[in-house]
């Protein structure tokens, strides 16, 4: 069982490093998206990643109930979640405690079997946001993967589509 969480910046190359690094496993990889497709743009996003994926993939959409995913899914092949970042606006737009859910995640990924290969963005190396729900959005974010980075067996950061391992 391995747990690992891949970051970087946008178009990083974290989602095809994610991919591939699932992919090593053995099993059908299993693709846990926590998107939602709520305009034309982010359907467009959806649909590009799964033509390069290809149909080899099963796919579960899951934009709230993560850990429910990864409990059902265990047992199989490794679980990639793309992604982090994605989850935590889901949350924080649904009103539920980020906190609570980010230490429910890092319990269940203790528990799991089965590889999970988790996305997540690093979006604390720009500027800072000009307003307070965008700099509550990036400080949840940055804590959120410190929890998750704690309890992971690796972590890379991705620049430029070059892993660099962190841990």
């Amino acid at each position: 069982m391995a747990i690992i969480l891949i970051t970087g910046g946008a178009r990083s190359g974290k989602s095809k490093r994610a991919e591939a690094r699932a992919h090593s496993f053995a099993g059908r990889p299993i693709y846990i998206a926590t998107a939602e497709a709520l305009d034309a743009e982010m359907r467009d996003r959806i649909d590009q990643h799964r033509k390069r994926r290809g149909g080899e993939w099963l796919e579960r959409e899951t934009p709230l109930e993560l850990i429910t995913a990864l409990d059902e899914t265990d047992g199989g092949g490794a679980r990639l979640v793309d992604c982090l970042t994605l989850w935590l606006s889901n949350l924080m737009h649904a009103g539920r405690d980020w906190t609570i859910e980010g230490s429910k995640l890092a319990d269940a990924l203790g528990r799991q079997k089965s590889p999970v290969v988790l996305v997540t963005n690093e979006v604390g190396l720009g500027i800072v946001p000009d307003n307070a729900l965008a700099r509550q959005f990036r400080d949840a974010a940055g804590n959120l993967n410190q929890i998750i980075a704690r309890v992971a067996d690796e972590v890379e950061f991705i620049v430029a589509g070059l892993p660099m391992r962190v841990k």
